[in-house]
């Protein structure tokens, strides 16, 4: 008794976009479908998650829910399917995670509250110059004496 051998068709994987596609995809899709406040960070360093961050705002779930499909489908046309999309069903913060890219679209109160641009800047700004070289914070080098007066 024979049976017919399985053929397993394999073919070699495409090599992924590089994350200057990537990113550069991204921004076109969430400029597409109009997404509010876009701003891309830098990451490389002090995450090994990704490169960079894509964060944006949605008007209304359904417009934050627009968005990451868009994301899906742009990336999909690079042929990067996504590791994961998280947050679909509330739409108030959807995740769509691209491995190099990770997009955050959120509805600007979550935004707002979770303060993820802060978050992944921090110490990325030169510090705020002061006033003078007397050692004291800004404050008081604009006249503000926070010396202790006793």
């Amino acid at each position: 008794m024979s049976s017919q051998a399985q053929v397993i068709k394999t073919s070699l994987p495409t090599p992924p976009p590089s994350v200057d596609v990537l990113l550069s995809t991204v921004l076109e899709a969430v400029a597409e479908i109009k997404a509010v406040d876009v701003v891309e960070i830098d990451v490389r360093g002090k995450t090994s998650v990704c490169d960079f961050m894509v964060i944006a705002s949605g008007t209304s779930t359904r417009h934050v829910k627009s968005i990451a499909d868009e994301v899906v489908k742009f990336a999909k046309r690079l042929d990067c399917q996504p590791l994961g999309v998280e947050g679909e069903r509330e739409a108030e913060w959807v995740l769509v995670d691209l491995g190099d890219v990770v997009v955050h679209i959120m509805l600007p109160r979550v935004r707002e509250f979770y303060a993820l641009e802060r978050l992944w800047t921090v110490g990325d700004q030169p510090p705020q110059q002061a006033g003078s070289d007397d050692g004291l914070p800004p404050a008081a080098a604009d006249g503000d004496d926070l010396r202790d007066p006793d």
